[in-house]
């Protein structure tokens, strides 16, 4: 590092194989006081073991309540070009595909009222763009908008939905993530941009059990690509991995949770007790020549997954095991609708949808939803061996 160098704690992240957000930044620098001023403030954060970000105020746009996150610098006077520092969350397409004209045109809009500096993808999923004074939001809108790009959620609102690339790139979807994903977002605008929830809701797409979208973990309201028939076995494909050192054995059925499949390795045959397949994928990732996801194709609806802010950790849970999800997909968005008139009316503030089922019981979420009680459901067997029946239930 340069002896002269304003920011020697931050230079030692530039060392070593891996590319470093340092250097980028850096070379923004050379265009933007913003990111030069963000560099300095930063490794005076690292000198201090405190972050210089404070909270004082809401900014946003007309028309919006959510997509612009404040964020003000608690040392302006020494670094005045991120006194404000304000933050956009940009709706992402689906898949996060892109031509190059169009990513072009938004970062011209960046530059031109920001601090050029993005993170693609925030962890929600929408293009973050990183600084701007209160006074150039509504301007950097107006001439988004003019590109074709709109805000993502923030806030106490539908987050911005996300999805893999399913058909667009993966032989593995059951169904068309980028298609649902993009009738979702037009079907919930309101939901989108104005929040009026009890705190944050979330919807995730995967195309397969492969989850590359992380749902289950991450999303109030998951959707999973599955399959309702059987997995397709290619008789002549298995042989051959076994014929090429594959130990099918230990591999694959050794390894199946369920314990549904079995190997005969004389006839190199593979069965499988599909009733008793969770669609797992191990067993279609080790050998996608031989096996396949069935025809009967759907999704598998989850709730209740979220980090552990107010709450511990929760993963979703099923509540539909199999969904038809063909255009125009009125009964998940109808299923949505019902969740969430259920948790806006009961839940507390910050009360993730995951929290209120835990706080008031799977069964009046059920009830409330009008969902039939299905063994898949099921996380761990009932250790109250009594069940009370409601009144209006006993006739």
């Amino acid at each position: 590092m340069a002896k002269d160098s304003k920011t020697p704690l931050l230079d030692q992240l530039e060392e070593g194989p891996w590319p470093s957000f340092v250097t980028e930044m850096k070379r923004a620098a050379e265009k933007k006081d913003a990111a030069k001023d963000l560099l300095l403030q930063l490794e005076r954060s690292y000198v201090d073991k405190i972050g210089h970000w404070k909270h004082g105020g809401i900014v946003g746009v007309r028309g919006y309540g959510g997509g612009v996150i404040g964020r003000y610098s608690d040392l302006p006077e020494e670094f005045p070009a991120i006194a404000e520092f304000h933050t956009f969350r940009v709706n992402m397409p689906a898949g996060w595909f892109y031509t190059t004209d169009k990513l072009r045109q938004l970062c011209d809009v960046w530059d031109k009222h920001g601090s050029g500096l993005t993170n693609m993808h925030g962890a929600t999923g929408d293009i973050i763009l990183l600084g701007a004074p209160t006074e150039a939001l509504q301007a950097c809108f107006d001439d988004l908008s003019e590109v074709d790009f709109d805000l993502g959620g923030s806030g106490s609102d539908m987050r911005t939905p996300s999805c893999c690339v399913g058909p667009g790139r993966c032989e593995y979807a059951c169904i068309d993530t980028l298609d649902l994903l993009h009738e979702v977002t037009l079907e919930f605008q309101d939901e989108l941009h104005r929040p009026m929830f009890p705190y944050k809701s979330k919807i995730k797409i995967a195309g397969c059990p492969n989850d590359c979208v992380a749902s289950v973990a991450r999303s109030d309201i998951s959707v999973i690509g599955t399959w309702r028939d059987t997995i397709r076995i290619e008789p002549d494909e298995v042989a051959r991995y076994a014929d090429e050192g594959l130990d099918i054995q230990s591999e694959v059925v050794d390894l199946c949770p369920t314990g549904c499949m079995a190997w005969n390795p004389e006839a190199k045959q593979l069965s499988i007790d599909n009733p008793e397949c969770n669609r797992c994928m191990h067993c279609i990732n080790v050998m996608p020549r031989a096996l396949r996801p069935g025809k009967e194709k759907g999704a598998t609806i989850l709730v209740g997954g979220k980090a552990p802010i107010v709450r511990g950790a929760l993963l979703s849970w099923v509540i539909v095991p199999f969904m038809k999800m063909e255009p125009p997909f009125d009964e998940f968005k109808d299923l949505v609708r019902r969740i969430w008139d259920w948790w806006d009316e009961n839940g507390k503030m910050r009360e993730r949808l995951g929290e209120l089922i835990n706080r008031m019981g799977m069964r009046a979420f059920l009830k409330a939803v009008d969902l039939p009680p299905v063994p898949q459901m099921i996380r761990v067997p009932r250790a109250n061996p009594y069940y009370f029946w409601d009144p209006e239930e006993v006739k």
